[in-house]
């Protein structure tokens, strides 16, 4: 792996200590438009952590692009840029400004301005229509980058990265889909480029960098751009900046930019590969495209793909992920699963940037994200369950030299991971567990597997002196729909491991909540196992939830190919012999859909009885209650399991007796 972390690489006469990139995105870290502390101990992390080169969250160049709440704008991020510049510095990592205007793909909804394009050409999201761009508006734009990319070199940073990516006005001059122009700018649809990168170089001086981010294929080859007229693109290009960094997607496909693990990873390998060749040598090339997997990566540097490799969530999951494999630690590298649940933030609710992996990322000023060494003094720990939260539990607690031992009735470590990793895009999840068992067990921690724990080992555990954490995970809930006489109605975790057992015959998917669950189970169902397969959910749309994750439209698109059959807006009433019987959410009609099972993806339940026995104990005097984290707290997400985990084995380290989360 020596071409990808040990060889530094030479940039127009700046080196690169790796050859991994941490590339811009939304963070939801700013002080209004400003970047933050916040930001600062992000960068510096992932520089610390061996990043060879990293580009700051993308700030619009002019203040009436405001493309989500808490984007910076360039012209208030002097100080934040220089503060991450000093932070970077002493780890040799460049630091490049992200620089863009996002045009028609923009809102109107913080700036109250309205917003310009090349054409008159509604996007097709937010379905808004924008002005078209004169000559002056386009001068003073090009402007406005050139004066950025000043401010962002006269603050120490080493250059600028120019967006012409999946959201960016530069693009949409560069597609037929939205430059509609009879001007010089509609027939020469790379001269607004041109003139940026112009306007970039003469302000970075010969000394600094100018990099573009190019969306290369748009998806949409009735009118967009296609690998082949980016090729040329790329030809004219290059000889103009320094690095080139290769994406796809456009306004028909924004969610392809960074797709879920629904989309194999690389997918960018071969338009990369073409690009490389295309850009002859002129410019250093980047490879971008859920490239999570180091041994990937290595791959396609040493098969000519690139030059440099962006690992963005990667190093979200793990910032420290060049240096462990530097150290020959790559099978400690903590995996990310390409999940999109907590670090996709470009949303209403503006949520910080975060892992499901590492819930310290972009908490970096709050929430430790390594305790420490100690002397190993304290008492020992029982944790009883080996699912997310207990695992990240006990790893934390052996790492600082506790004696830990964890407990679990099941013969393998991972809870609800394991469980759960079946069907499509679900196989990283598998992944997630091996690497909390695996790591558990290698800072110390005691893995005792097909080991139930009753109420009288704990109280013979505290009795010694031990301190105990419960993460006993979750239950389904009885009864939701089942009635005498009805059909079988299973828990979808029930259903997933034992799908083949399933009575033959038509299958109803039952989903009041909206997110991945359902949509997976009952694509797997039909494609796997042939399986006719009804889901009804409340929404006007199925998987609703899935937006956040930019799954949304995908989920559909696989439900409808899969021949699952979707009943909207609809709830289930009763469950009645082989009939499941449905009223619609709007209008009270009453429908009945045939069913030989019931598969309900509800909400479970905490698992929490042996938690209730020792309360009831410690409220008759006969000890202190327990530390519980997790699923056995209320059932959540990944995210939430492993943050608590987290948060309890620190709490524990801190304090001579048992805390947690109490009722």
């Amino acid at each position: 792996m020596t071409s990808l972390l040990e060889n530094p690489l030479d940039i127009s006469g700046h080196v690169a200590p790796s050859r991994v990139v941490f590339g811009p995105h939304e963070t939801n870290l700013g002080d209004g438009r400003a970047f933050s502390d916040r930001h600062v101990a992000y960068y510096a992390r992932r520089a610390r952590g061996g990043a060879g080169l990293i580009v700051t969250e993308t700030a619009s160049v002019t203040p009436n692009d405001w493309p989500y709440e808490r984007a910076p704008l360039a012209s208030e991020a002097r100080a934040g840029w220089e503060a991450v510049a000093g932070a970077c510095a002493s780890h040799g990592t460049l630091v490049l400004a992200g620089l863009g205007h996002a045009g028609g793909q923009g809102s109107s909804a913080f700036s109250q301005e309205v917003m310009w394009a090349p054409s008159r050409v509604a996007d097709v999201v937010s379905r808004e229509p924008p002005a078209e761009l004169d000559e002056e508006g386009i001068s003073e734009i090009v402007e406005a980058f050139g004066a950025a990319a000043a401010g962002a070199v006269d603050a120490g940073l080493t250059g600028v990265e120019i967006d012409a990516g999946a959201w960016s006005l530069l693009r949409q001059f560069h597609s037929g889909l939205t430059n509609l122009r009879d001007d010089r700018y509609g027939t020469d649809r790379l001269l607004f480029t041109r003139l940026v990168l112009a306007a970039a170089r003469r302000a970075v001086g010969p000394s600094g960098l100018v990099t573009l981010r190019l969306s290369c294929d748009e998806l949409a080859p009735w009118a967009g751009i296609t690998p082949d007229q980016a090729s040329q693109t790329v030809g004219e290009l290059a000889g103009l900046v320094d690095v080139l960094t290769v994406v796809r997607a456009g306004p028909y496909a924004t969610s392809a930019y960074r797709p879920d693990a629904h989309t194999p990873a690389g997918f960018n390998l071969e338009l990369c590969r073409q690009m490389h060749v295309a850009a002859g040598g002129q410019a250093t090339v980047v490879l971008q495209g859920s490239i999570v997997d180091v041994a990937m990566a290595q791959a396609a540097l040493d098969g000519g793909v690139c030059d440099l490799v962006e690992m963005t969530r990667a190093l979200i999951a793990d910032a420290e992920l060049v240096s462990r494999v530097r150290s020959g630690q790559a099978r400690s590298v903590r995996p990310c699963i390409r999940c999109n649940q907590a670090c996709l933030v470009r949303d209403n609710r503006n949520p910080l940037v975060s892992c499901v992996m590492d819930p310290a990322s972009g908490h970096e000023t709050e929430e430790p994200y390594s305790p420490g060494a100690t002397s190993g003094a304290g008492p020992e720990v029982l944790v009883v369950g080996a699912g997310p939260a207990g695992l990240e539990c006990a790893r934390i607690l052996a790492e600082a030299g506790r004696s830990v031992r964890v407990a679990d009735r099941a013969a393998e470590a991972g809870g609800m991971l394991v469980r759960a990793a079946r069907g499509p895009g679900r196989e990283s999840l598998r992944l997630a567990a091996s690497w909390l068992a695996e790591a558990a067990a290698a800072a110390g921690a005691r893995l005792c597997l097909s080991t139930p724990v009753s109420r009288e080992d704990v109280e013979r555990a505290r009795a010694d002196g031990w301190q105990v954490v419960l993460a006993t995970g979750s239950r389904p809930v009885q009864g939701r729909y089942a009635e005498p006489g009805g059909v079988p109605v299973v828990d979808a975790v029930d259903a997933l491991e034992r799908a083949e057992a399933l009575p033959d015959g038509p299958v109803v998917v039952v989903d009041p909540v909206g997110n991945q669950v359902a949509v997976n189970l009952a694509e797997w169902l039909a494609v796997a196992f042939g399986r006719q397969v009804t889901l009804v959910c409340p929404d006007p749309v199925a998987g609703t939830q899935l937006s956040r994750t930019g799954d949304l439209a995908g989920a559909n698109v696989r439900l409808e190919r899969a021949g699952v059959r979707r009943q909207l807006r609809s709830v289930v009433r009763s469950v009645s012999g082989s009939v499941v019987s449905v009223e619609d959410c709007w209008t009270g009609q009453a429908t009945d859909i045939p069913g030989e099972v019931v598969i309900d993806c509800g909400h479970r339940v905490a698992d929490d009885e042996l938690y209730v026995q020792l309360s009831n104990m410690s409220m008759a005097g006969a000890g202190p209650s327990v530390a519980r984290a997790g699923d056995c707290v209320a059932p959540r997400t990944l995210l939430e399991a492993i943050l608590e985990g987290r948060r309890v084995a620190l709490q524990l380290l801190a304090s001579p007796v048992a805390v947690g989360v109490r009722s």
